[in-house]
């Protein structure tokens, strides 16, 4: 037998990414393993793609091929908490949810929301995703200061560390943050952590002046960790955190803005869009969001981040293909004249027939280079990434 023998088994039915099945699947429990598979993949030439919890497999573009599944789904578990420092170190195929579960003992968490509930720490930080707090928190690239990953060859690499303080590595981490498994496989994560709050509360009213709220909001300084809204409903929704005397204050201030306080709305953090339908990743200036908002409203569902200009906009899974096509290119156009872009992150194939998922990208030429020198063979998730890459 070959080591590609024995190191991965035939893919069953479900076993596929965008709709494409693969052939083969291998579940690895350690970077060594995993390295020794992708070595495998590498000498047999077989094209690649990575799955966590497979929350997001519909997200992206379609490989252009795909022989081999590699499966985090064993590569589980905290390697490394240290709760003094504020540092976590966790592979890869780690559900979010159980991460959550393992740091609140310590009163920490990774202050970094999942829409799904089975998304892995790996895959959460291979698309980039980020939910509503990274307001006050920042995204998965600014959380992450440490990664292993494995190259297309094997070849087992590391960057960064356990210091908050070490920069050594940081760009590695960056370049496969958001790659969508194009550049390699992550098996471990060292994150920064933060205290859990002592409290929190969430004020929301469906005011009459959007432009109006968010800016007296921003000029009541009160430090939100997350500014949302939901066009549908007409709400904005603010989260304050931290101490119980602040966080009364804070509230109060913001009730007196928003004229109620009424809890968590059943649509924070989720997106707007069902299964099978197309969802699409809206951005803009904040001065620019209540335009945004306006133009984006009059086409598809749509609600985000008002305090960070990241919004999301789903159109129905029944919308016929030439009407999301259409609206897809008013999206496009209203974040455009936001002063910012839209990226259509899941479409039914129809659908993603007719539009180009990514839109005018700058630094493409760079994208490739960086590529080139990652996965020359262009054997990962080869075109899941944009410009085909």
């Amino acid at each position: 037998m070959t080591d590609l023998d024995e190191l991965t088994e035939p893919a069953k039915d479900d076993d596929a990414v965008g709709g494409i099945p693969a052939r083969l699947v291998a579940a690895p429990t350690s970077t060594a393993e995993a390295s020794a598979v992708l070595r495998a993949a590498a000498a047999a030439g077989l094209a690649v793609a990575f799955r966590g919890g497979g929350t997001k497999l519909d997200w992206g573009a379609p490989p252009r091929q795909l022989d081999l599944i590699v499966d985090t789904r064993r590569l589980t578990g905290v390697v490394e908490h240290a709760a003094g420092d504020l540092i976590v170190v966790v592979r890869a195929g780690t559900p979010m949810a159980e991460l959550r579960e393992l740091l609140t003992p310590a009163g920490q968490q990774l202050a970094l929301d999942t829409a799904e509930p089975g998304a892995t720490v790996g895959g959460t930080v291979a698309v980039g995703t980020s939910g509503p707090r990274r307001q006050l928190y920042g995204a998965a690239r600014d959380l992450i200061i440490g990664m292993t990953v494995v190259r297309a060859d094997g070849t087992v690499a590391h960057s960064g560390g356990k210091v908050v303080k070490n920069v050594a590595g940081y760009d590695l981490a960056r370049l496969f943050t958001g790659a969508y498994g194009t550049l390699g496989l992550i098996t471990r994560c060292a994150f920064r952590l933060h205290p859990l709050p002592g409290a929190g509360a969430v004020v929301r009213a469906a005011p009459p002046d959007l432009g109006a709220a968010l800016a007296a909001i921003r000029a009541a300084q009160v430090v939100p960790s997350a500014v949302e809204l939901d066009a549908e409903t007409g709400e904005v929704a603010v989260l304050v955190e931290g101490t119980p005397a602040g966080v009364r204050d804070r509230a109060a201030t913001l009730t007196r803005i928003l004229g109620d306080d009424a809890g968590r709305p059943h649509w924070w953090g989720t997106y707007p869009w069902e299964p099978g339908g197309t969802g699409v990743k809206l951005t803009a200036a904040l001065s620019r969001v209540p335009a945004l908002v306006a133009r984006a409203a009059a086409r598809a569902r749509v609600r985000g981040s008002a305090g960070t200009g990241v919004l999301y906009a789903g159109l129905p899974p029944d919308t016929p293909p030439d009407e999301a096509a259409d609206a897809v290119a008013e999206l496009r156009a209203a974040a455009g004249a936001a002063g910012g872009h839209a990226v259509v992150l899941t479409a039914p194939a129809e659908v993603r027939a007719r539009v180009d998922l990514w839109g005018p990208v700058d630094g493409l030429a760079l994208m490739r280079r960086v590529k080139q020198q990652f996965d020359p063979d262009a054997r990962l998730a080869p075109g899941r990434f944009v410009g085909g890459i």
